[in-house]
């Protein structure tokens, strides 16, 4: 796990980096999908739209490691001399932030519990604990990525994967309920530091104040992605009967399945992108993560038996029409989400406010009008696509500023 860096402009190299990548974060995701599917199938409909809404807690607490992953990786990508401070700085503001979300989420668990309708808070209390071991994976990553650390950086993706099947799973076998999911979660979380821990650093520290804003400023830009990308998994627990939350929760395995599965050209572009002002880059990058979504769907669409099975099976049957425009959401949110990386790279941040708009109107008509599950999806699938049109415009837009005023 301690190969030296590769050199990023040889294009062997870059495809060899892709392939572990994309192989690591297959199991990745692979561990993380299974262990919702297991869910799917040991818990009944109302308790998997709980779980479902947990998750997309954890997700959107979970942006400050992944701005401390982008930031970290820029950084040591624009000055890998400075690659010993600059993880002790990753590690110090990673721990500080991990802590800091997890307190708020502890302290906001009552109301949160009970906009989730939970018996309980302390999935939500769960929920913060696993912040901290998600935001120390965030640095992890990002000192591997920054550094083209490939093969340690496909470790840390795979032992997220297989926490979260192993101890998910285990603690669900004890009791079988979202409360123990998130606990297993929560362990699980921690095995990516058990194994690539060496990597973080302490001491030696320079730098935090400008590091921490610009984490900040990740942070905001990751928030308003990740509410847009999963606004609908805790809408959907608000907006729908508990039955219809468990099968739009269901159909967001495949949603988050086609988001995940182009991930690979992002992590490996962005370095890239980050010396330089790459807008051949991009369109190559955008094109392949469009030709992936599109394959998805065609699949989904074509199999849509085979898909039903993949998210819970036959006591989800009546989503089976819709799985398709799931997979569709998801494979636009991958294009918006490479335009955000894309974004952060070259340190803009105009594509957030876009964001946050779009997140508004989606929540409006999610919660005005009197959708059920198709209604929800289209207006999700509807709000990716303008995002997305709009992401690349205001990016081209930016790049063409660039280049004019060097």
């Amino acid at each position: 796990m301690s190969e030296p860096a590769p050199s990023p402009s040889r294009p062997s190299t870059a495809v060899s980096a892709g392939g572990r990548i994309a192989a690591a974060m297959m199991v990745q995701n692979v561990g993380a999908y299974a262990f919702t599917l297991v869910a799917a199938r040991l818990l009944i409909p109302s308790s998997f739209g709980a779980l479902t809404a947990l998750l997309g807690v954890i997700l959107v607490a979970n942006v400050g490691s992944l701005a401390v992953q982008t930031t970290t990786a820029r950084r040591i990508a624009v000055s890998p001399g400075s690659a010993d401070r600059i993880a002790a700085t990753a590690t110090a503001v990673s721990l500080g932030m991990g802590a800091a979300v997890g307190g708020v989420l502890a302290v906001l668990s009552p109301f949160i519990a009970d906009i989730l309708q939970l018996d309980s808070a302390w999935p939500v209390v769960l929920c913060g604990a696993a912040v901290v071991p998600l935001t120390l994976m965030g640095a992890l990553a990002g000192i591997a990525q920054g550094q083209h650390r490939w093969t340690t950086l496909s470790v840390v993706y795979i032992t997220s994967g297989v926490g979260r099947i192993v101890f998910g799973t285990a603690a669900l076998l004890i009791s079988t309920t979202p409360t123990a999911a998130v606990a297993g979660i929560m362990v699980g979380a921690w095995l990516p530091i058990l194994v690539c821990g060496r990597l973080l650093r302490t001491g030696g520290v320079a730098g935090g104040r400008p590091y921490a804003w610009e984490v900040l400023a990740g942070s905001h830009a990751m928030l308003a992605y990740l509410v847009l990308s999963n606004l609908d998994a805790l809408l959907a627990r608000v907006a729908l009967d508990p039955h219809d939350s468990g099968l739009y929760g269901a159909g967001l395995i495949l949603t988050k399945a086609a988001l995940f599965l182009p991930q690979f050209v992002s992590i490996v572009a962005f370095p890239r992108l980050a010396r330089a002002r790459a807008d051949r880059a991009r369109r190559l990058a955008t094109l392949a993560v469009a030709i992936v979504g599109a394959c998805a769907t065609a699949a989904t669409a074509a199999l849509s038996g085979l898909a039903l099975v993949l998210v819970g099976g036959d006591q989800y049957a009546e989503v089976q029409p819709l799985l398709w425009l799931f997979a569709l959401e998801g494979s636009l949110l991958a294009i918006v989400q490479l335009l955000v990386f894309d974004a952060l790279a070259r340190r803009s941040h105009g594509i957030v406010a876009l964001l946050w708009v779009a997140s508004a109107v989606a929540a409006t008509l999610i919660l005005v009008l009197p959708l059920h599950v198709a209604g929800v999806v289209v207006v999700m699938v509807t709000t990716a696509a303008v995002v997305a049109l709009a992401a690349w415009v205001l990016s081209s837009r930016e790049a063409r500023q660039a280049a004019r005023n060097p």
